[in-house]
This record gives structure tokens, C-alpha cells and sequence, in this order.
């Protein structure tokens, strides 16, 4: 990276059974271990905010390559979807997984292709994740 152009800064209290928010006060959690991990549920979890955030910076990312000539524009109604899941490794700890479901109603398969695979380069979570953990990227045209 050359230059942050902008950063942010959360602070995580209780773990998964607690709070997070941000030193500016514009977002706060309650924190719950999900009822499959042995938890009540009874709040949000980190998968469930990188799940929310991944979505959001993909489709942004979608949207930055529209914009720059080469491939089509994304449609009005386009949208991404992210699953995230968490499970045991083999070696140690725990690891994640992630599937991207995008919607691009009314691009032609090549055209979706092309900006999804393009998205994915410029995409800082993408950046973040390649080759550290599993993420598959399902297109689809119509809902």
C-alpha cells in the first residue's frame, strides 16, 4: 500500500460475549457467540459483521470497475451476498470460509464474469483473504 487514504478504529470488549464499537461513536455491537458455538445468540457475531462487510466492499468494488471503461456497468439492482463460515482446522485453531453469491440482473454471463473476476482484483477484502482462506464467487443473472 502507498498511501492510507482512510482508517478507522474498533475496540472489541468480552470477546464474543461482549461489545465492539467504533472510537467515533457511529457504529457499537452487542457481541454473542452464535447457539451452533455453544453460545446463546443473542447478539451479532464476527462472522456475521466480515460476512456484512465483505458483501458491501465486494459490490463496491463491482461498482469501481463499471466506472473505469473496460467492463459493463453494474446494474441498478445488483447485489452480493456473503456466507461465512467458521469450522476447525485441521492443524490448528479455527479457520473461515466464504462464498459470494453476486446478482447482476441483466448482464449477459461473459460480461458478468468479466466484472466479477475484475472486482475481485481490486477488492481490498479479497486482497485480505486470497490465499489465506477458501472463497468461492457464484454469478447469477436473474433473480
Amino acid at each position: 500500500m502507498t498511501k492510507i487514504l482512510y482508517s478507522t478504529r474498533a475496540t472489541a470488549t468480552g470477546g464474543r460475549d461482549g461489545t465492539a464499537r467504533t472510537d467515533d461513536g457511529t457504529f457499537e455491537v452487542a457481541l454473542a457467540t452464535p447457539k451452533e458455538l455453544g453460545g446463546n445468540g443473542q447478539g451479532n457475531n464476527p462472522e456475521q459483521l466480515f460476512a456484512a462487510g465483505y458483501a458491501a466492499c465486494f459490490l463496491s468494488a463491482m461498482k469501481f470497475v463499471g466506472t473505469q471503461g473496460k467492463h459493463a456497468r453494474l446494474p441498478a439492482d445488483a447485489s452480493v451476498s456473503a456466507t461465512v463460515g467458521i469450522g476447525p482446522r485441521a492443524d490448528k485453531g479455527f479457520g473461515l470460509a466464504v462464498t459470494l453469491d453476486v446478482l447482476l440482473p441483466g448482464l449477459s454471463r461473459d460480461e458478468a464474469e468479466a466484472l466479477v473476476a475484475e472486482a475481485d482484483t481490486v477488492c481490498p477484502y479479497s486482497h485480505a483473504v486470497r490465499g489465506n482462506i477458501s472463497v468461492d464467487l457464484n454469478i447469477a443473472q436473474n433473480a
